[in-house]
Protein backbone atom coordinates (compact mmCIF):
# COMPACT_ATOMS: atom_id res chain seq x y z
CA UNK A 1 0.00 0.00 0.00
CA UNK A 2 1.29 3.35 -1.03
CA UNK A 3 0.73 6.48 1.45
CA UNK A 4 2.09 10.05 0.97
CA UNK A 5 2.66 11.93 4.07
CA UNK A 6 2.30 15.50 4.44
CA UNK A 7 4.21 17.84 6.91
CA UNK A 8 6.73 14.88 7.53
CA UNK A 9 9.27 16.41 10.05
CA UNK A 10 6.00 17.19 12.68
CA UNK A 11 5.51 15.31 15.93
CA UNK A 12 2.48 13.96 14.41
CA UNK A 13 4.18 12.92 11.25
CA UNK A 14 7.09 10.97 13.22
CA UNK A 15 4.21 8.95 14.81
CA UNK A 16 2.34 8.21 11.76
CA UNK A 17 5.81 7.04 9.83
CA UNK A 18 6.42 4.43 12.42
CA UNK A 19 2.91 3.38 12.80
CA UNK A 20 3.14 2.49 8.88
CA UNK A 21 6.52 1.56 8.58
CA UNK A 22 5.57 -1.72 6.78
CA UNK A 23 3.98 0.58 4.02
CA UNK A 24 5.52 1.78 1.35
CA UNK A 25 5.64 5.43 2.02
CA UNK A 26 6.44 8.66 0.33
CA UNK A 27 7.37 11.01 3.17
CA UNK A 28 7.32 14.90 1.95
CA UNK A 29 7.66 18.20 4.05
CA UNK A 30 7.25 21.70 2.56
CA UNK A 31 10.91 21.40 0.76
CA UNK A 32 9.55 18.03 -1.37
CA UNK A 33 5.73 19.44 -1.44
CA UNK A 34 4.09 22.76 -0.62
CA UNK A 35 0.66 21.40 -0.15
CA UNK A 36 -1.02 25.45 -0.65
CA UNK A 37 0.55 25.24 -4.52
CA UNK A 38 -2.45 23.04 -6.38
CA UNK A 39 0.05 22.32 -9.91
CA UNK A 40 2.71 20.91 -7.37
CA UNK A 41 0.04 18.72 -5.55
CA UNK A 42 -1.19 17.76 -9.04
CA UNK A 43 2.25 16.85 -10.26
CA UNK A 44 3.50 15.24 -7.36
CA UNK A 45 0.68 12.59 -6.64
CA UNK A 46 -0.06 12.10 -10.48
CA UNK A 47 3.15 11.44 -10.45
CA UNK A 48 3.35 8.92 -7.14
CA UNK A 49 -0.02 7.48 -7.68
CA UNK A 50 -0.16 6.84 -3.40
CA UNK A 51 -3.72 5.16 -2.42
CA UNK A 52 -3.93 7.08 0.54
CA UNK A 53 -2.67 10.47 2.00
CA UNK A 54 -2.17 11.28 5.27
CA UNK A 55 -1.84 14.98 5.76
CA UNK A 56 -0.08 15.58 8.65
CA UNK A 57 0.96 19.31 7.54
CA UNK A 58 -1.09 22.20 9.61
CA UNK A 59 -0.13 25.39 11.05
CA UNK A 60 -0.29 25.01 15.39
CA UNK A 61 0.50 28.22 16.63
CA UNK A 62 -2.53 29.13 17.85
CA UNK A 63 -1.61 32.36 19.49
CA UNK A 64 0.72 33.43 16.07
CA UNK A 65 -1.94 32.62 13.97
CA UNK A 66 -3.78 35.76 15.47
CA UNK A 67 -0.85 38.20 13.45
CA UNK A 68 -0.55 35.37 10.20
CA UNK A 69 -3.91 34.79 9.26
CA UNK A 70 -3.01 34.59 5.53
CA UNK A 71 -0.28 32.13 6.07
CA UNK A 72 -2.97 30.25 8.57
CA UNK A 73 -5.25 29.69 6.09
CA UNK A 74 -2.53 28.81 3.59
CA UNK A 75 -1.67 25.88 5.27
CA UNK A 76 -5.07 24.88 6.99
CA UNK A 77 -7.44 25.53 4.26
CA UNK A 78 -6.08 26.02 1.16
CA UNK A 79 -3.64 23.25 1.43
CA UNK A 80 -6.25 20.57 2.62
CA UNK A 81 -8.03 21.97 -0.35
CA UNK A 82 -6.18 21.37 -2.63
CA UNK A 83 -4.98 17.75 -1.49
CA UNK A 84 -9.25 16.84 -1.78
CA UNK A 85 -9.05 18.07 -5.21
CA UNK A 86 -6.20 15.98 -6.19
CA UNK A 87 -6.70 13.21 -3.93
CA UNK A 88 -10.43 13.11 -5.71
CA UNK A 89 -8.81 13.05 -9.31
CA UNK A 90 -6.57 10.40 -8.68
CA UNK A 91 -8.84 8.32 -6.86
CA UNK A 92 -7.09 8.12 -3.89
CA UNK A 93 -7.98 8.73 -0.04
CA UNK A 94 -7.37 11.60 2.38
CA UNK A 95 -6.87 11.16 5.66
CA UNK A 96 -6.67 14.79 7.37
CA UNK A 97 -6.42 15.83 11.20
CA UNK A 98 -8.29 18.52 12.61
CA UNK A 99 -9.17 19.85 16.21
CA UNK A 100 -11.43 20.76 18.88
CA UNK A 101 -10.93 24.47 18.20
CA UNK A 102 -13.68 24.25 15.28
CA UNK A 103 -16.25 24.44 18.09
CA UNK A 104 -14.83 26.79 20.50
CA UNK A 105 -15.46 25.29 23.57
CA UNK A 106 -18.51 27.08 25.31
CA UNK A 107 -20.42 23.86 25.58
CA UNK A 108 -20.98 22.64 29.06
CA UNK A 109 -18.04 21.16 30.68
CA UNK A 110 -20.71 18.08 31.86
CA UNK A 111 -21.02 17.51 27.93
CA UNK A 112 -18.29 16.54 25.20
CA UNK A 113 -18.57 17.50 21.87
CA UNK A 114 -20.12 14.88 19.29
CA UNK A 115 -18.79 15.87 15.24
CA UNK A 116 -22.47 17.37 14.14
CA UNK A 117 -22.19 19.91 16.99
CA UNK A 118 -22.75 23.87 15.93
CA UNK A 119 -19.06 24.54 14.72
CA UNK A 120 -18.14 28.02 16.70
CA UNK A 121 -14.57 28.96 16.37
CA UNK A 122 -13.17 31.95 17.91
CA UNK A 123 -9.87 31.78 16.70
CA UNK A 124 -8.14 32.05 13.50
CA UNK A 125 -6.65 28.71 14.64
CA UNK A 126 -9.91 27.27 15.12
CA UNK A 127 -11.69 29.43 11.77
CA UNK A 128 -9.06 28.26 9.36
CA UNK A 129 -9.11 24.32 10.28
CA UNK A 130 -12.91 24.51 10.12
CA UNK A 131 -12.52 25.85 6.52
CA UNK A 132 -9.93 23.00 6.07
CA UNK A 133 -12.57 20.34 6.38
CA UNK A 134 -15.30 21.76 4.76
CA UNK A 135 -13.41 21.87 1.92
CA UNK A 136 -12.52 18.36 2.12
CA UNK A 137 -15.96 17.80 2.38
CA UNK A 138 -17.05 19.70 -0.32
CA UNK A 139 -14.09 18.20 -2.95
CA UNK A 140 -13.53 14.38 -2.67
CA UNK A 141 -15.82 11.66 -1.21
CA UNK A 142 -13.01 9.14 0.18
CA UNK A 143 -11.99 11.00 3.32
CA UNK A 144 -11.81 10.44 7.02
CA UNK A 145 -11.21 13.87 9.25
CA UNK A 146 -10.24 12.99 12.64
CA UNK A 147 -10.31 16.38 15.16
CA UNK A 148 -8.20 15.82 18.08
CA UNK A 149 -6.66 17.63 21.21
CA UNK A 150 -4.00 18.71 23.37
CA UNK A 151 -1.02 16.62 21.28
CA UNK A 152 1.81 15.06 23.02
CA UNK A 153 4.72 12.97 21.42
CA UNK A 154 7.97 12.92 20.27
CA UNK A 155 8.57 16.93 19.65
CA UNK A 156 7.96 19.84 21.25
CA UNK A 157 4.75 19.46 23.92
CA UNK A 158 3.18 20.18 26.65
CA UNK A 159 4.75 17.35 28.68
CA UNK A 160 8.12 18.43 28.20
CA UNK A 161 7.61 21.57 29.09
CA UNK A 162 6.21 20.70 32.27
CA UNK A 163 8.75 18.15 32.94
CA UNK A 164 11.84 20.76 32.25
CA UNK A 165 9.90 23.35 34.56
CA UNK A 166 9.56 20.64 37.30
CA UNK A 167 12.86 20.42 37.38
CA UNK A 168 13.70 23.75 37.47
CA UNK A 169 11.45 25.65 39.30
CA UNK A 170 10.04 25.00 43.04
CA UNK A 171 6.39 25.85 41.56
CA UNK A 172 4.23 26.25 39.10
CA UNK A 173 1.11 28.21 37.60
CA UNK A 174 -1.20 25.60 35.49
CA UNK A 175 -4.94 26.43 34.17
CA UNK A 176 -7.66 24.84 35.81
CA UNK A 177 -10.79 25.83 34.00
CA UNK A 178 -10.02 23.81 30.79
CA UNK A 179 -11.02 20.23 30.28
CA UNK A 180 -10.00 18.09 27.81
CA UNK A 181 -8.28 14.64 26.95
CA UNK A 182 -4.29 14.86 26.10
CA UNK A 183 -3.13 12.89 23.47
CA UNK A 184 -0.43 10.64 22.45
CA UNK A 185 0.60 11.03 18.88
CA UNK A 186 1.10 7.15 18.93
CA UNK A 187 -2.24 6.54 19.41
CA UNK A 188 -3.57 9.03 16.89
CA UNK A 189 -1.64 7.21 14.45
CA UNK A 190 -3.19 3.78 15.33
CA UNK A 191 -6.61 4.63 15.01
CA UNK A 192 -5.88 6.17 11.72
CA UNK A 193 -4.22 2.80 10.81
CA UNK A 194 -7.06 0.68 12.17
CA UNK A 195 -9.36 3.08 10.00
CA UNK A 196 -7.37 2.11 7.08
CA UNK A 197 -7.40 -1.46 8.21
CA UNK A 198 -10.82 -1.82 9.35
CA UNK A 199 -12.19 0.55 6.28
CA UNK A 200 -14.76 2.36 8.03
CA UNK A 201 -17.36 4.46 6.61
CA UNK A 202 -15.65 7.77 5.46
CA UNK A 203 -16.59 10.86 7.44
CA UNK A 204 -15.21 13.07 10.77
CA UNK A 205 -14.37 11.35 13.96
CA UNK A 206 -13.38 12.11 17.04
CA UNK A 207 -10.29 10.39 18.20
CA UNK A 208 -8.03 11.78 21.37
CA UNK A 209 -7.34 9.82 24.48
CA UNK A 210 -9.56 8.40 26.67
CA UNK A 211 -10.48 10.08 29.89
CA UNK A 212 -10.89 14.17 30.46
CA UNK A 213 -8.81 16.31 32.65
CA UNK A 214 -7.49 19.86 33.29
CA UNK A 215 -4.10 20.78 32.24
CA UNK A 216 -3.79 21.25 35.91
CA UNK A 217 -4.60 18.06 37.11
CA UNK A 218 -2.79 16.53 33.98
CA UNK A 219 0.10 18.89 35.51
CA UNK A 220 -0.28 16.64 38.72
CA UNK A 221 -0.52 13.01 37.35
CA UNK A 222 2.87 13.80 35.10
CA UNK A 223 4.83 15.13 37.92
CA UNK A 224 3.65 12.31 40.56
CA UNK A 225 4.53 9.89 37.95
CA UNK A 226 8.14 11.45 37.33
CA UNK A 227 8.31 11.96 41.13
CA UNK A 228 9.17 15.15 40.80
CA UNK A 229 8.00 17.41 43.95
CA UNK A 230 7.40 20.59 42.20
CA UNK A 231 4.04 22.23 43.53
CA UNK A 232 1.28 22.89 41.12
CA UNK A 233 -0.62 26.17 41.54
CA UNK A 234 -4.11 26.09 39.87
CA UNK A 235 -5.01 29.52 38.24
CA UNK A 236 -8.33 30.16 35.72
CA UNK A 237 -7.68 31.24 31.88
CA UNK A 238 -8.47 34.52 33.00
CA UNK A 239 -5.08 35.33 34.97
CA UNK A 240 -3.10 33.07 32.31
CA UNK A 241 -3.45 35.48 29.22
CA UNK A 242 -3.16 34.42 26.00
CA UNK A 243 -3.26 35.74 22.67
CA UNK A 244 -5.93 33.44 21.31
CA UNK A 245 -8.89 32.65 23.58
CA UNK A 246 -8.15 28.96 24.61
CA UNK A 247 -11.72 26.67 24.70
CA UNK A 248 -12.78 25.99 28.27
CA UNK A 249 -14.28 22.88 26.97
CA UNK A 250 -12.17 20.46 24.55
CA UNK A 251 -13.77 16.77 25.18
CA UNK A 252 -14.70 15.25 22.28
CA UNK A 253 -16.96 11.89 22.41
CA UNK A 254 -15.42 9.28 20.92
CA UNK A 255 -18.54 7.30 21.00
CA UNK A 256 -19.21 7.64 16.83
CA UNK A 257 -14.99 5.61 16.93
CA UNK A 258 -15.87 3.36 18.96
CA UNK A 259 -19.50 2.20 17.70
CA UNK A 260 -16.79 1.27 14.41
CA UNK A 261 -14.48 -1.42 16.74
CA UNK A 262 -11.60 1.39 17.83
CA UNK A 263 -10.43 1.56 20.85
CA UNK A 264 -8.49 4.00 22.40
CA UNK A 265 -6.05 3.98 25.29
CA UNK A 266 -6.77 6.24 28.52
CA UNK A 267 -4.65 9.38 28.50
CA UNK A 268 -2.88 7.86 31.81
CA UNK A 269 -1.56 5.07 30.07
CA UNK A 270 -0.42 7.08 26.74
CA UNK A 271 1.19 9.12 29.42
CA UNK A 272 3.23 6.20 31.13
CA UNK A 273 4.19 4.89 27.67
CA UNK A 274 4.98 8.19 26.72
CA UNK A 275 7.21 8.59 29.76
CA UNK A 276 9.21 5.36 29.36
CA UNK A 277 9.45 5.30 26.08
CA UNK A 278 11.08 9.27 25.87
Amino acid sequence: MKILITGANGMLAKAVINEFKDCELICTDVNELDITNLEDVEAFVSKTKPKYIINCAAYTAVDKAEDEEELARKVNSIGPKNLSIVASKQDATLVHVSTDYVFGGAKSINEAYVEDDEKNPTTVYGVTKLEGEKEIEKNCDKYYIFRTAWLFGDGKNFVRTMLNLGKEKEEVNVVSDQHGSPTYTVDLAKVMHDAIEKQIPYGIYHATNEGFTTWYEFTRKIFEMENIKCKVNSVTSEEFQSKAKRPKNSKLSKEKLLNEGIHIPTYEDALKRYLQNR
